[in-house]
């Protein structure tokens, strides 16, 4: 018997019209349990204070919550303490921050920065900078039309000349699980860095960054039941103490002069200014909840719906599916288009029957044009979704051509 975690979300207790949400966009964002709220709440009542900075209780108490996360985090991702956790907004603020702090320091003219062609905009715009600044040369992983990466390609392209390897785990548009621990083996063979963007596996894979061996690892906490606002970069503590900081000022200098400045140890120099730690509060309650799920439990509990959904889906002719047809290599995103309708249509239709997906080129246009696609709908399911919000959603897809007056 499936336990209904949506009890646990206020949200979803919400209704429009004598109904509830459909909530089919966990590609793009989460929501929070209660337990997530409340610690918010909890947190701004009767703790908050400036982390860091004060000898008073209320700061004090602030810095315990802060650094609690922290440790939590650490835990969570398997890192061997938490000095490997800096803080960050979100993924892309952490990807940023390693193109500035280790792109440009790094990379010269000759070197090559390989990237996925299925990569979000946020893993690719960086590099494009880096690319221009320090004569660096762009290199790009290619996919078959399920968005899977070719090992003859991985093979031929990661070589001595390859400095830098930046990579999603999971492509946000078909959801395909790419080849990373291959990837990352095969990087070792040429003492190239890896960066991964966990943005879209660290919430549906469990992820230990020990075996993985990646040398950097982002994703962020909305993503995860956590606030917007808060994200995560991993590196390995050997790696982040030859890195330069990205942003200054408060709380991560050590002593300033007139002309200046020694830094505070990692992470701590890595974080500027007052930090958000009700958003760390936020992540840390988050992971609590997902482990006691237990992320084992997650990736059985999304397969058996991403399994459903697809057999509901496969026989409708007026629906283009795309992604592997194997389970064992996607995460539960289904991209999909109606014949004749636009998807920017789709998604406003199904909003009238309160199903909410995404519809666009979903900050991916490289790997779109890749796929001859100008746009496209993602549904994205997370383990708090049901077999009825599938069964409502196939429902109302079959409606959406009757809508424009096209035959279903």
């Amino acid at each position: 018997m499936r336990i209904d975690y949506k009890k646990d979300f206020p949200i979803f207790q919400k209704k429009i019209n004598g109904n509830t949400i459909v909530y089919l966009d966990n590609a793009a964002t989460t929501h929070k349990p209660r337990k997530v709220i409340e610690s918010i709440e909890e947190y701004n009542k009767n703790y908050n204070g400036n982390p860091h900075r004060g000898a008073h209780y209320l700061s004090m108490e602030a810095t315990k919550v802060y650094e609690d996360s922290r440790k939590k985090v650490a835990e969570f991702i398997g890192a061997k303490n938490e000095n490997e956790i800096v803080f960050t907004r979100n993924a892309t603020e952490s990807l940023n921050f390693l193109a500035y702090s280790y792109g440009l320091k790094n990379l010269k003219k000759g070197d090559e920065i390989l990237l996925s062609i299925t990569n979000h905009h946020s893993n690719i715009v960086p590099w494009q900078m880096v690319a221009r600044k320090t004569g660096a040369k762009l290199v790009y992983l290619t996919s078959d039309e399920n968005g899977q990466l070719i090992k003859e390609d991985i093979d031929n392209k990661i070589n001595e000349n390859t400095k830098l390897i930046s990579i999603s785990h999971v492509n946000n548009i078909f959801g395909t699980i790419h080849p990373v621990e291959y990837i990352i083996e095969r990087a070792k063979l040429f003492s190239s860095t890896v960066i991964i963007d966990g943005a879209q596996s660290v919430p549906h894979l469990k992820t230990d960054v020990k075996n993985l061996d990646a040398d950097f690892i982002v994703f962020s906490g909305h993503k995860m039941l956590a606030s917007m606002g808060i994200g995560v970069l991993y590196g390995k503590e050997e790696n982040l103490h030859r890195l330069d900081p990205f942003l200054f000022g408060g709380d991560m200098i050590e002593y300033v002069d007139l002309y200046d400045t020694t830094y505070d140890e990692i992470p701590n120099k890595f974080e500027a200014g007052t930090q958000n730690v009700e958003g760390a509060l936020s992540l840390m309650v988050a992971i609590e909840y997902i482990e006691n799920i237990g992320m084992d439990k997650i990736q059985s509990l999304e397969k058996e719906l991403l399994s459903y959904a697809l057999a509901k889906l496969e026989d409708k002719k007026f629906l283009k599916l795309y992604g592997v047809k194997d389970l064992n290599y996607r995460t539960g995103i289904i991209p999909f288009n109606v014949e004749d309708v636009h998807p920017h249509d789709v998604a406003t239709i199904l909003d009238n029957y309160n199903i909410a997906i995404r519809a666009g080129h979903h900050c991916a246009q490289p790997f779109m044009k890749h796929m001859g696609l100008n746009s496209s709908c993602r549904a994205s399911l997370y383990f708090y979704n049901t077999f009825e919000d599938i069964d409502r959603f196939v429902e109302a897809l079959g409606k959406v051509r009757g809508y424009l007056n096209y035959e279903s």
